[in-house]
């Protein structure tokens, strides 16, 4: 193992857990800068909230391009191999560490200023059933890590590259429709 005792990789446990209790940290802080940002500022917390959630938005859609680039990747680790169990943690820790939080951020805020806007304009409608399309991709990418936990991935590489424009042509999609408002 290259001179590695195991208490140093980071594919065990004890380091994943590290990584959560991490993020956790993260998100509480976040938590409490809005709240904090809400009674000292509350005519700015508008803007703030905006700026975390498309920061929230950025994280996101990274995981939601990346999680398919490490699926290609899985798909030529021999099954069983040191490889493929390195793999599939980082798809595991990209889902849960950074994905799945992200996308939670990401929803509650744009719910929030979706609210404070009244819900208004035909973009933001068609923008929120392209961020449900994106939720499902989500979710479609989270039952295939367990796939590839469980070394029952059915998918070639080639056709987790075509999966990969997805998200891609969803955020395009959304992005238009916020910037543009052509509706």
């Amino acid at each position: 193992m290259n001179g590695t005792s195991v208490k140093e990789r980071q594919t065990d446990r004890q380091a994943g857990r590290s990584a959560a209790r991490k993020a956790i940290l993260a998100l509480a802080l976040l938590v409490i800068g809005v709240l904090t940002l809400f009674f000292i500022e509350p005519a700015g917390l508008y803007l703030w909230v905006k700026a975390v959630h498309v920061i929230a938005i950025i994280a996101w859609m990274a995981g939601l391009l990346y999680l398919p680039r490490l699926f290609i990747y899985h798909c030529d680790a021999p099954q069983g191999s040191q490889q493929a169990l390195t793999f599939a943690v980082m798809e595991r820790r990209l889902l849960k560490v950074i994905m799945t939080p992200a996308m939670v951020i990401a929803w509650l805020l744009g719910l929030w200023l979706a609210w404070s806007l009244g819900f208004q304009g035909w973009w933001l409608w068609l923008k929120l059933l392209a961020v449900v399309a994106l939720s499902a991709v989500h979710i479609w990418f989270a039952g295939a890590v367990k796939m590839f936990a469980e070394d029952r991935n059915q998918r070639t590489p080639r056709q987790w590259r075509m999966i990969n424009e997805i998200p891609t042509i969803l955020m395009i999609i959304i992005v238009i429709l916020v910037v543009v408002k052509p509706f």
